[in-house]
């Protein structure tokens, strides 16, 4: 097949991508719409080309073909979890990038998911069907309260309720199968046991697509909001030993079950106690994969266009011992004076930390303008040291030499976090954030970015050797104090 590589995505992830197809000698290609074209990637790639849509199958296929390429990698988001968009790349004649189309599909239906999973002798929560016609009632007496409804296609918290009482199934049952066809295009919805307040674990698995393959350890997702996470590490704090051991045995043989190929995520809840329950698997790369590939010494994007295109690239018989901690943090676009609703502007500062251990993936620059028509996320910071509090110093230090002006951001949130007690000590669960929302208020106003803002903009230095005086209290913000200069 051709030597090159169309990346059906944008941003952050088309160029990371780029990184690992460069050294392998590919060429790389990915499209871009209309309104996007200061996009990171339009720049960093070697060919653009434009398309109406980045969800629309037969244009990027086509796109594809028309540049000349053998191989298709799809990231994440947008396509890289639809059966159909990696069924049409294979039938136009060129190689997929991650698993099967028939495993897409398979695992991209919850319900399915939960079956093959109970087949694979991995833990489920207590779970049923829910049609139009079905007794809610005697689904709930089954099942127990708390409940979780669920819609069974897509994810990012579409078509979820919990469910406490009897008298809010109907209500709760109705609006989870709307939002789910409206979002989905399937309002298929199911019941399981809701488990308050859990841990949210997940396995790296990479698959050879003949039944062999290994896990590359786990990765502590527990912090997020509004079921997005914003914060990622490896390995898992504070787990024991054989939990984290049969954790990785039940997604290895997930894995084996379905004989998939290419990398892939078993997700899994974890309660107080520690008893886990598989929740989902995703079938393409993941946000986060970094700090597995900090902790492994592994470049997961390389061995997926290896195994790929390579006939002869065999994957080792064990997966690396874990080398130290790594963490990640999501900076996203959003208002902090309003509960981190996505936010825009035009980028007037960016300043990334360097240094040993640190790594920035990044799909923005000085001048671009951030709207709101695509994720919130702009770029990850993921750190590395010979233990956790060493990466959690790392990281806290990072995030005060990060500075991001011209777009309200998420970095305050996190530099609190970093240094946050019950952070450090390992505790932390899915609702934190929620529980914690007074606590983790921003400390710097509106009025003290547009300063900055005006600052940089009229060429003044700030600092103690300046006439200038800033007399709100911009100077509280953790990554601009002891600042010389903007």
């Amino acid at each position: 097949m051709s030597k090159k590589l169309f990346i059906a995505n944008r941003s952050e992830i088309a160029c990371r991508i780029h990184q690992s197809a460069k050294e392998l000698d590919f060429v790389t290609v990915a499209p871009v719409v209309a309104g996007d074209e200061q996009a990171r990637h339009v720049t960093y790639l070697d060919e653009i080309v434009t398309v109406s849509s980045y969800l629309a199958i037969d244009a990027l296929v086509q796109a594809a073909k028309d540049a000349g390429c053998g191989y298709v990698h799809p990231g994440y988001g947008f396509l890289s979890e639809r059966s159909e968009f990696a069924q049409k790349v294979a039938s136009a004649g060129m190689q997929f990038v991650g698993p099967e189309p028939a495993t897409i599909l398979e695992m991209g239906e919850k319900i399915r998911a939960k079956k093959i999973a109970q087949a694979a002798k991995v833990p489920t929560l207590p779970w049923a069907e829910i049609g139009e016609k079905s007794d809610l009632k005697a689904v709930a007496k089954e099942l127990g309260f708390p409940l979780l409804l669920k819609a069974s296609a897509g994810g990012g918290g579409k078509g979820m309720r919990i469910v406490r009482e009897a008298n809010e199934l109907t209500e709760a049952a109705e609006g989870a199968r709307a939002e789910a066809l409206a979002a989905f295009g399937d309002g298929t919805v199911f019941a399981e046991r809701y488990v308050e307040d859990p841990r949210h674990l997940e396995i790296q698995v990479f698959g050879d697509g003949r039944g062999g393959g290994l896990h590359l350890h786990e990765r502590e997702c527990s912090l997020q909001r509004r079921h997005q996470k914003i914060w990622e590490e490896a390995p898992a704090p504070r787990l024991q030993a054989s939990t984290r051991k049969a954790l990785s045995e039940a997604a290895h043989r997930l894995m084996s079950q379905t004989k998939y190929r290419s990398a892939g995520t078993v997700e899994f809840v974890v309660d107080a106690k520690e008893n886990f329950y598989f929740l989902e698997m995703n079938t393409r790369l993941q946000v986060e994969h970094p700090v597995t590939e900090w902790i492994t010494g592994v470049d997961l994007v390389r061995w997926q266009l290896q195994l790929a295109s390579d006939k002869g690239f065999r994957l080792p018989q064990q997966a690396p011992e874990p080398r130290g901690h790594a963490i990640e943090v999501r900076i996203c676009a959003e208002d902090p004076y309003q509960d981190g609703r996505p936010s825009h502007g035009v980028i007037r500062q960016l300043v990334w930390p360097t240094g040993p251990g640190i790594r920035v993936e990044s799909g923005m620059e000085v001048g671009q303008e951030i709207g709101t028509q695509f994720d919130s996320m702009l770029a990850k910071l993921i750190v590395h040291g010979v233990d956790r509090p060493h990466a959690l110093s790392r990281l806290h230090w990072a995030l005060h030499e990060t500075v991001l002006l011209g777009v309200r951001s998420n970095l305050e949130l996190l530099h609190q976090l970093s240094s946050h007690p019950s952070i450090v000590e390992g505790k932390m669960n899915t609702s934190f954030l929620q529980r914690n929302s007074k606590e983790l208020q921003p400390t710097v106003s509106d009025l003290d970015l547009e300063l900055l803002s005006v600052i940089r903009d009229q060429g003044l230095v700030v600092g103690a050797a300046t006439p200038f005086t800033a007399t709100a209290d911009v100077w509280k913000s953790p990554w601009l104090q002891g600042r010389d200069s903007l």
